[in-house]
């Protein structure tokens, strides 16, 4: 019996392991928005992010009813799929428990007091492909029944346009931070490896 129970913890440990997300199955093509990916190494462990990047091309982004991304409302975090955030460590994101795996990342655009939310749905419902960052009607994908949770980010203004989407992972020691900037906004938030 105790044979039993350990196969199938091991097999279970591989199987989950195998389940990473495949970043290659998230490249769309699409070069008005290309694929983009941000990695780290925090304390031995990987940590990155797979994201597709729109550009401003003269448009609005940020702001006012007129905007690409209304003041509260949910942005996929880029274009195309969901951004997917993988972690080889749980992380500690401000007081939010992220395990160790995958997961979709969202902001929450509440009037220049942006909130990352870290979600578990990476399929869509129909299992057959990944999650795609909006819905046909232009609202977003994410449920909020498959949040993890939800983060303050800290917010600021760029030097000078940033003309493409840029997230970006930076660490040092057991640390690191997720930095976002696109049109007129800078955000970031920090986040500690378990």
């Amino acid at each position: 019996m105790k044979r039993i129970v350990i196969c199938a913890l091991l097999l279970g440990g591989m199987l989950t392991a195998l389940a990473q997300v495949d970043k290659e199955k998230l490249k769309t093509g699409n070069k008005k928005s290309p694929n983009a990916e941000t990695s780290v190494t925090v304390n031995g462990k990987n940590v990155w992010i797979a994201y597709h990047a729109p550009s401003v091309n003269g448009r609005p982004i940020f702001g006012g009813d007129k905007a690409l991304q209304p003041d509260d409302t949910v942005w996929r975090l880029g274009a195309d799929y969901a951004t997917v955030l993988h972690t080889d460590a749980a992380l500690d994101f401000n007081g939010l428990a992220v395990p160790a795996g995958d997961y979709a990342l969202y902001v929450f655009l509440d009037k220049g007091k942006w909130q990352l939310i870290v979600n578990k749905q990476l399929m869509n419902a129909e299992g057959t492909r990944n999650q795609w960052g909006i819905n046909m009607d232009g609202s977003t994908t994410e449920d909020p029944a498959k949040d993890l949770g939800r983060v303050a980010m800290t917010m600021g203004k760029p030097t000078a346009l940033v003309e493409t989407l840029k997230i970006g992972l930076s660490a040092s020691g057991n640390k690191g931070k997720i930095d976002v900037a696109w049109e007129n906004v800078t955000a970031s938030v920090p986040f500690t490896v378990k």
